[in-house]
């Protein structure tokens, strides 16, 4: 595509020839090729202007930034916001895919991406070809992208697009995550439904406040009006959240279905009833009633089936469709996830890392009336220190007995992580946990103490493979650790 068209109707100063072939779009200096336009971003830890020259070597032939910096041999592009830039010419260079697919966009604090397979699974269901970007991956077609951030930079997003298109997917579920709204990578990109699941404490380091944070979340609703696509576009919004329920008069240009366990709502669970096997509940719906069995153990994960049926309705699948599905979907990998070597105990791994998470995960266990509720959990480090008395106080009281342990400390010292947990455990005057700073230890020692009956639920890290220690990212898996563990424990049991 020329140059000259990708910066049509964008305010801008040019230096150099604007008659340039562009074979690509990038925002990271080490993927330039020969003809790319290289994106210069701010950022906090580091100024893409400070890796032009290292773009212009590897073969940029245009350079955007929000400010000249010296360059030759190159088309020089000034803009205000580059950000904003990169959204814009990266749609018009992958020729706007995202209005060639049916574009769900999920937000909230929790329950984002058990709803992306939730809703994966109905749409395969009705015959639909769903790509999906997430926590977790991004995949489509026969593609499984490992995913470095929930919702990626712009530029990403339409390549991936763009991609999905071409593998003949007709629909994208797409995880929003709060940082993604607030910076703009999905800005430009037209959604059919938005799904709101909740608001809690989270990322509060990042945005400073609930309301900002609420903010964040509400730019996904306020571009569902009118745009290139025809069909009508839904909000889908968790009832019995205070926050949705503020979010739900802000819609416009949009049909708002919502979704609860009070009667209220369009979409809502009844007779629900917990089991070591998952959830069972009666679905009500405009459509019609159910009663529906989900391997999902926990009232959130209910939540979750009756947001992704709202989604569903909205783009047209019938009832019954949605209701097999449901029962059908597979489990999200790290939710809840079972770690089984024999043992005649349970070990869960769960990706829960906010207070209101870490809540919903125990009392979903505490309902299996386990002999005791071992819990292991720990707070990243250079994240919202405001939250992490709350999750010490919830795992305390709701636990019989907590590790409290690293996960991801990145540049902060673990000692001093732990420290901020244990202020809302002592606020309790609870003595019921020890601190165990190196995880693996910390699982270990866990799994040792169990007896028959009891639940051990190792949180935080999920799906996740790594630990973040300082700069370095490391290999570490809570599955494949509980699992090493269980199998010695298991072994020794069986000696014995």
């Amino acid at each position: 595509m020329n140059l000259a068209a990708l910066l049509e109707g964008i305010d801008h100063s040019l230096t150099g020839p604007v008659d340039r072939a562009i074979r690509g779009i990038e925002y990271d200096s080490r993927k330039i090729r020969e003809g790319c336009i290289f994106v210069a971003l701010p950022g906090e830890h580091a100024d893409g202007k400070d890796f032009i020259q290292q773009a212009i070597d590897r073969g940029a032939t245009v350079i955007v930034a929000n400010e000249r910096r010296p360059a030759s041999g190159v088309t020089y592009v000034v803009v205000k916001d580059p950000l904003a830039v990169l959204s814009d010419i990266s749609a018009r260079f992958y020729c706007h895919p995202d209005r060639k697919l049916y574009l769900v966009g999920i937000t909230g604090t929790n329950g984002k991406t058990t709803i992306s397979y939730f809703l994966e699974s109905m749409f395969r269901k009705a015959g639909r070809r769903p790509g999906v970007i997430g926590t977790v991956n991004y995949r489509y077609g026969s593609q499984v992208i490992a995913a470095p951030n929930t919702t990626p930079q712009s530029s990403d997003i339409y390549r991936i697009f763009h991609a999905m298109t071409a593998s003949s997917c007709d629909s994208a579920i797409m995880e929003v995550s709060s940082h993604a709204l607030s910076l703009g990578r999905v800005s430009g990109l037209e959604f059919d439904c938005a799904i709101f699941t909740n608001l809690t404490q989270d990322h509060l380091d990042f945005h400073q406040t609930m309301d900002a944070y609420f903010e964040s979340k509400a730019k996904l609703f306020s571009g569902l009006g009118p745009g290139e696509k025809s069909k009508p576009k839904f909000a889908i919004i968790n009832r019995d959240d205070p926050w949705g329920r503020k979010l739900i008069a802000r819609v416009s240009g949009a049909t708002v279905l919502t979704y609860g366990l009070n009667e209220k709502a369009d979409i809502s669970a009844q007779h629900i009833r917990a089991g070591s096997k998952g959830s069972e509940f009666v679905l009500v719906t405009p459509h019609g009633r159910r009663k529906i069995n989900i391997p999902h153990l926990g009232q959130h994960n209910i939540y979750n089936a009756l947001a992704a049926a709202g989604a569903a309705f909205g783009a047209g699948i019938a009832f019954n469709m949605v209701s097999e599905s449901l029962q059908q979907a597979p489990m999200a990998p790290g939710r809840l996830e079972k770690v089984d070597a024999g043992q005649s105990f349970t070990v869960v791994v769960d990706y829960a890392h906010t207070p209101d998470a870490l809540q919903n995960v125990i009392t979903a266990l505490r309902a299996l009336k386990p002999a005791r509720l071992i819990t292991i959990f720990g707070c990243g480090g250079d994240r919202d220190r405001a939250k992490r008395p709350l999750m010490g106080q919830v795992a305390a009281e709701l636990s019989d007995y907590v590790f409290v342990t690293s996960d991801n400390p990145r540049s902060e010292d673990p000692q001093r992580i732990a420290l901020d947990i244990e202020v809302g455990i002592r606020r309790r005057h609870l003595d019921n946990y020890q601190v165990i700073l190196e995880r693996q230890q910390a699982i270990a020692s866990a799994i040792s103490m169990a007896q028959k009956g009891d639940i051990i639920l190792i949180a935080g890290k999920g799906h996740e493979n790594y630990q973040i220690i300082g700069d370095n990212k490391i290999h570490f898996n809570d599955v494949e650790i509980a699992a090493k563990y269980l199998r010695q424990h298991y072994h020794t049991s069986s000696v014995a």
